[in-house]
């Protein structure tokens, strides 16, 4: 029982042990001995609360917030020591606040519980005393025999045991763990379900490890996660269960990332704080400078009692501190983060909404992973960006190689040289014979059929072909390079026979059958893969393809200066390159490399130095066979969307693993790079010397050219310009990963002042944990950019976190760029509208939230401070509590909500149109320390003019009732009350552009329910109130034809210099925003059919 306490609280210590011992099917020895260990159960939970830990650590983790924190010590004062307003003033408000948050955050978990109990109550199938039964996901033990049929996804992580394929074998996909596409390849002797039954069987292992590669990696364990594929059915034995399975521990806990508005709102929620503490120590000095005359201090009316005489003057004080403390709590808008959390979680839907972001060829529509940065996409400045999957489609087409010396291009399903036509006679294929075994040969393809596979050694060897078309085949390659290749010597019409991982596949009938001895993996250092194959004849061939600059080094013999020529133009035209070669061993050869590969494969120290001596020593002495180029078209738009940007004022990087070639080739097709940008390059340093006199020299060329355009033009306004709209006195950078590792080591600054002077940079070669290291460098800059990645592959995932804000291309390279994005569109054309639309939208409503929320709570408390100067500072509140409380939650709270969530301040198409409005609100100008000051001035005059209109009003004569009767001090504070919900809620109005039915209704509908609250309110006796001082009090202003004039004319005194000063800078200092709202007003009244044509 108290094991499970502990597992549903969360403290269930791990495991201590460095190994496991798991009995296959539980039978565990006879022996009394033996004392069996603990395992997780198979629940997989990704939810953060139980129902037993909710309110505990949701209540700890809101806590955390100042203001929270803050409302509850005013709330916990107020109980303690004798206040001037009731504790229901600050304990309702806070209440409500962590009750919405919490049924908020509370639904978020449901819905993370929900999924879970989905892949928890999944049907398996296990084998149980000797038979096969079904039970649920979440009842699998660690050493259950399971059962997993074709396609079905793994429930725990296995150890093979029984494959219905003849060799044992069974193929697999991680696409959704490590975003390789292939299919992995697992073996062991087959045995069948009777063998099963009998097998007395252990497997000791480690304790698990979030590595998925070590110390059991894909190839020998089946991870949780992984699809079975190509494969009836399988037997494993479990070994890792739930959340000790490699895809859980894999988890990643992401950083909590916080918008640049929220850094703001913590700012001004300090700044304010600072200004509740002086009024309140002024206030508390006041008092006591007040009372030091006899009369002021023990008035005949306010005797003390002997108690209060004798009470120390310091604890008196610090009473009296609190006390005005509580008095003027409110300055602090406890509500804000509830209407910020709440404007963040409903306007996420828009996007969702947005038709413009919805794909239709793939059926997939923009998904919001986190609402808490949806500000943050109007103040992007620079994008990073991955290349293959996210600039391009991602489905690779072959196009053209190169075969000694000779180039061929593909023309209608035909390899032709080049010159020839497709009606051209068919050359000699004597030379195309070696370098189409190579491609066909070298590759990590897999082959799933639609029917059951035959055994090895069947009569028929070519029954997959013979039984039904090649149509009928799928392919499985861990790049859609490889696919591809492996499609286009498809269909040159033939099909061979190979076999490769224990299996035959055809891929040309005239080519005899060659056999697979060794598969030299690709590896990103090596930048190549290699096979070893036995020919027909006995011999023995090993034949390699990689990248160009990690094959032609090796290559001893065939035409390498011309096949180097023809991937440099390959590469120019933006097609992907792989180069072949091949070399032949003699038998003694051959003895020697099995035996070191056997070796190497073999040693349990320092294997994988060992395998790359021995991969060196193989891929050596090559006969260069020619070279692929395989085409990845550019996706749709995004050439304008990388000028948008780019007008939009934010720096667009790519960050690639391609080949520089070939990336600087698809930059400048796709609008990256200039034609007539001045290219810098940072490629090939060996040294940091080397690395930091080439920077030098490209600092001197950026600050060289920056002076010839200062002499030529006169002045440096001009230049600016100049800078701005063209593109002559442009530098685009263009750096490789091992450069770059060089250039991050020891030359940071230096490397940043010449990214800071490019108007375009692009990274080649680049390691995943590189590109991370890009956007931490420009984060950490002292400019402290905002930063977006986008990226659709496992490779981008690092980037994505990194950054500030995370996009995910929903891709062909898995989900995982998806999963660990915080947000995910269809394509890279989306970005555009993502930012300088809903970008721009999301940061102006929530920035004038913000800052309305402190003005508006200026307005509110403020009349209470300057009461105090007019009541000897005995802490007497000017409003009623209920209006103290209901202030914040009912009265003033839905206009700003609805703005928040409506607001456009120029229409969607003249901001995406116009890309530089863009630039209106970058570096959170709307929040910034000038605006900031403007809106709280703004509230304390407002605030004085709420008091001293209605004092100069009452001061003289508090006789307004016709008959005589005299107001007093609580038809005073519901005065000043009653002007301010009224300005403050048509303060808003003003604010607000963009008017709906909705818009009208709560802010009118807001100012008549403060009517009808408040008369109904003071105008019954409620039986449940111990005092009610607002009786009738709302009712007699109300028919004070005084009162009524009051009301108008102080609301029109403060806002009518807010109606002048907008009407003025309109018109004298217009934004360009302002402008493009106001030719799009005049265009809309106008029945121009587009902004477009009024401009011309």
């Amino acid at each position: 029982m108290l094991r499970w306490i502990r597992q549903q609280l969360g403290f269930d210590p791990p495991h201590q042990s460095d190994t496991r011992t798991v009995y296959v099917a539980n039978r565990f020895p006879q022996n009394g001995h033996y004392i069996p260990q603990r395992f997780a159960d198979n629940r997989i939970i990704s939810s953060k609360y139980t129902v037993w830990n909710f309110v505990p650590k949701n209540m700890f983790e809101q806590f955390r917030r100042i203001a929270n924190f803050y409302f509850l010590i005013i709330f916990l004062v107020q109980l303690m020591i004798d206040t001037p307003t009731s504790p229901i003033t600050s304990g309702l408000p806070l209440f409500f606040v962590i009750t919405v948050t919490a049924i908020k955050q509370g639904y978020e978990d449901w819905l993370r519980h929900k999924a879970d109990n989905e892949v928890n109550g999944a049907p398996v199938f296990v084998v149980r005393s000797g038979s096969l039964v079904q039970t649920r996901s979440k009842n699998i033990r660690v050493g259950d025999i399971v059962r997993v049929a074709k396609d079905e996804t793994f429930p725990v992580d296995l150890v093979l045991l029984s494959s219905d394929r003849a060799d044992g074998t069974c193929h697999i996909t991680t696409a959704s763990l490590d975003g390789e596409t292939n299919l992995k390849v697992c073996a062991l002797d087959s045995k069948d379900l009777s063998q099963l039954e009998a097998l007395q069987a252990v497997v000791e292992c480690q304790q698990p490890e979030a590595d998925l590669y070590r110390p059991l990696g894909p190839e020998n364990l089946l991870l949780r996660g992984a699809r079975l594929k190509n494969t009836k059915e399988i037997f494993g034995v479990a070994v890792y269960t739930g959340m000790e399975s490699k895809m859980a521990l894999n988890y990643k806990c992401k950083s909590q990332k916080r918008s640049a508005v929220e850094k703001s709102m913590n700012t001004f929620l300090i700044i304010y704080l600072v200004i509740l503490l002086f009024e309140a120590i002024l206030s508390t000095i006041l008092k006591y400078a007040w009372q030091a005359e006899e009369k002021w201090n023990e008035p005949f009316y306010n005797q003390k009692t002997e108690q209060e005489r004798n009470s120390s003057p310091i604890l008196k004080f610090i009473s009296d501190f609190l006390a005005f403390l509580v008095l003027y709590n409110f300055i602090i808008p406890i509500s804000l983060y509830v209407t910020v959390e709440m404007q963040k979680f409903l306007g996420s839907f828009f996007i969702g909404w947005d038709l413009d972001l919805y794909h239709e060829e793939s059926d997939q529509k923009a998904q919001v992973n986190t609402s808490d940065l949806n500000e943050e996409l109007g103040q992007v400045e620079y994008v990073f960006t991955d290349k293959t999957g996210t600039l391009t489609e991602n489905e690779m087409h072959f196009r053209e190689c190169s075969i000694k010396g000779t180039k061929y291009r593909e023309v209608n399903g035909k390899l032709l040289p080049e010159g020839m036509t497709d009606d051209s006679p068919d050359g000699s294929i004597g030379d195309e014979v070696l370098f189409l075994k190579a491609v066909s040969l070298c590759h990590t393809v897999q082959i799933s059929y639609d029917q059951p596979d035959l055994p090895l050694g069947a009569s028929d060897p070519f029954s997959h072909v013979n039984g039904f078309s090649s149509n009928h085949m799928e392919y499985y390659a861990s790049s859609p390079d490889e696919k591809a290749l492996v499609e286009a010597t498809k269909s040159r019409g033939e099909t061979m026979e190979i076999n490769t991982f224990g299996k035959r596949q055809q891929l040309f009938l005239w080519i005899p059958r060659y056999k697979l001895l060794h598969l030299l993996e690709f590896d990103a250092n090596r930048r190549r893969m290699s096979v070893i194959l036995q020919t027909p004849s006995g011999g023995t061939v090993l034949f390699t393809k990689g990248a160009e600059s990690a094959i032609l080094p090796f290559a001893t013999s065939g035409e390498i200066e011309k096949t180097r020529l023809h991937v440099d133009e390959f590469a120019l035209k933006g097609l992907r390159t792989l180069v072949v070669a091949c070399r032949h061993f003699s038998p003694e050869e051959y003895m020697d490399v099995d035996k070191r590969l056997t070796a190497a494969r073999t040693a349990l120290q320092q294997r994988e130095e060992k395998l790359q001596e021995a991969f060196d020593f193989i891929e050596r002495d090559l006969q260069l066979l020619g070279a692929t180029a395989v085409e990845d078209k550019l996706q749709d738009k995004v050439q304008e969307t990388i000028e948008a940007l780019r007008l939009a004022g934010i720096k667009v990087w790519v960050l690639t693993g391609d080949k520089h070639e070939t990336a600087v080739s698809v930059s400048l097709s796709c609008g990256h790079f200039h034609r007539t940008m001045n290219i810098l390059e940072l490629l090939q340093q060996r040294s940091d010397n080397e690395c930091a006199e080439q920077l030098r020299r490209l600092a001197r060329r950026c600050v060289l050219n920056l002076s010839k355009e200062i002499f030529l033009y006169g002045h440096l306004f001009l230049f600016a310009c100049r800078i701005k709209e063209d593109h002559v006195i442009q530098h685009g950078l263009v750096v490789d990963g091992a450069s770059l590792s060089l250039a991050l080591r020891e030359h940071e600054k230096l490397f940043m002042e010449v990214c800071k002077n490019c108007s375009a940079v692009l990274c080649c070669r680049m390691a995943p944990l590189q590109k991370a290291k890009v956007v931490r460098l420009l984060k950490t800059s002292p400019e402290k950019p905002i930063t977006l990645a986008i990226g659709d592959g496992a490779n981008d995932v690092s980037m994505i976190q990194e950054a500030h804000v995370g996009i995910g291309i929903m891709g062909k390279e898995g989900r995982q760029a998806v999963r660990n994005s915080d947000y995910a569109i269809a394509r890279f054309k989306f970005l555009a509208k993502l930012l300088l639309v809903h970008g721009h939208f999301y940061y102006i409503r929530i920035a004038t939230l913000v800052q309305y929320f402190f003005y508006k709570n200026v307005c509110f408390i403020t009349p209470q401070f300057l009461y105090q100067f007019f009541c000897l500072f005995s802490q007497q509140t000017l409003y009623d509590s209920v209006y103290l409380t209901l202030y914040n939650i009912c009265f003033t709270s839905l206009p700003i909500l609805v703005y928040s969530l409506f607001e456009q301040l120029v229409h969607p198409h003249v901001l995406q149109s116009k890309p530089c409005l863009y630039r209106d609100i970058r570096k959170n100008s709307l929040l910034s320390f000038r605006t900031f000051l403007y809106w709280t001035v703004l509230g304390f005059c407002h605030a004085f003019i709420f008091f001293f209109g209605s004092y100069i009003l009452m001061g003289e004569d508090t006789t307004l009732m016709g008959n005589g009767q005299m107001f007093g001090n609580w038809t005073f504070g519901t005065l000043v009350f009653t002007v301010m919900v009224i300005t403050v809620t048509l303060k808003i109005a003003l604010e607000t552009h963009f008017w709906t039915w909705m818009h009208h209704f709560v802010t009118w509908g807001s100012i008549a329910f403060y009517f009808i609250f408040s008369l109904f309110y003071g105008g019954i006796i409620w039986p449940f109130l111990h005092t009610q001082d607002m009786y009738f009090v709302f009712v007699q202003l109300l028919s004070s034809g005084s009162a009524w004039f009051a009301i108008i004319i102080i609301v029109i005194i403060c806002l009518s210099p807010d109606v002048f000063k907008k009407v003025l800078y309109r018109h004298l200092q217009p934004t360009s925003t302002q402008k493009k709202w106001f030719m799009h007003q005049i265009w809309s009244f106008s029945g121009y059919s587009s902004p477009a044509s009024l401009e011309k």
